[in-house]
C-alpha cells in the first residue's frame, strides 16, 4: 500500500463510520430488542481479537447464538450450529451483527476494508498450521475484506491468508472500492454467510 495511502483511508474511515452510527442505530435499536424477545441476555457482546500489530481490541457485535454459547470456551461455529438464535440466522446473514463495530472503526481499531480480526485462540492455532498467518496483523483489521468477498466463512487459513496479503501489498482506493461494492451485494444476497 503506498505511504499517503493510509491518512486518506483513515478520514475516510472516520467520517463514514460517524454518519453510519447514526443512521444505522435504529436498525441496531430493532435487532436489539428482537435479540432479547428471541433469547434473553445482553443483546450486544464484545469479544477480544487481534489487532494491527498483534494489539489485543474488545469489539462488538449484536448476539446472534444463545447467552452462554462459549461457556466451554472458544469454538468455530459452523452453518447448522445450533446455538445460533433464530434472529441469530437473519442478523448473521444480512451482516447486521456486524454494525456496533463502527464503533470500533470510529476509535481507529478497525477500519471498514482490511483482514477480519481473528480471536487469539485462533490466531496461535493458525499461526502454527499456515507459515505467515500472523502477517494479517500487519495492517489494521477491517468490517470487510478482499476474504470474505471471495468465500467468507467457508475459506480455509490459507485461503484467507492468500486473499488478505494480496490486500496488504496491493491495496488501493480501487480496491477498496471493489470490496465495499462486492461487499453490498454479499448483504443483499446473503452469499457466504452463516
Amino acid at each position: 500500500m503506498r505511504k499517503g495511502y493510509y491518512p486518506i483511508k483513515r478520514a475516510i474511515d472516520l467520517v463514514l463510520s460517524i454518519v453510519l452510527l447514526f443512521l444505522t442505530f435504529p436498525i441496531m435499536f430493532i435487532f436489539a430488542i428482537a435479540i432479547v424477545i428471541d433469547s434473553p441476555g445482553n443483546p450486544i457482546y464484545s469479544q477480544v481479537r487481534v489487532g494491527k500489530m498483534g494489539k489485543l481490541i474488545k469489539i462488538y457485535k449484536l448476539r446472534s447464538m444463545c447467552k452462554n454459547a462459549e461457556k466451554n470456551g472458544a469454538q468455530w461455529a459452523d452453518k447448522d450450529d445450533d446455538r445460533i438464535t433464530n434472529v441469530g440466522k437473519f442478523i448473521r446473514k444480512t451482516r447486521i451483527d456486524e454494525l456496533p463495530q463502527l464503533i470500533n472503526v470510529v476509535k481507529g481499531e478497525m477500519s471498514f476494508i482490511g483482514p477480519r480480526p481473528e480471536r487469539p485462540e485462533f490466531v496461535e492455532l493458525f499461526s502454527s498450521e499456515v507459515i505467515g498467518f500472523e502477517q494479517r496483523c500487519l495492517v489494521t483489521p477491517g468490517l470487510t475484506g478482499l476474504a470474505q468477498i471471495q468465500g467468507g466463512y467457508d475459506l480455509t487459513p490459507q485461503q484467507k491468508l492468500k486473499y488478505d496479503m494480496k490486500y496488504i501489498h496491493k491495496g488501493s482506493l480501487m480496491m477498496e472500492l471493489y470490496i465495499s461494492i462486492r461487499t453490498l451485494m454479499v448483504v443483499i444476497t446473503g452469499e457466504g454467510s452463516r
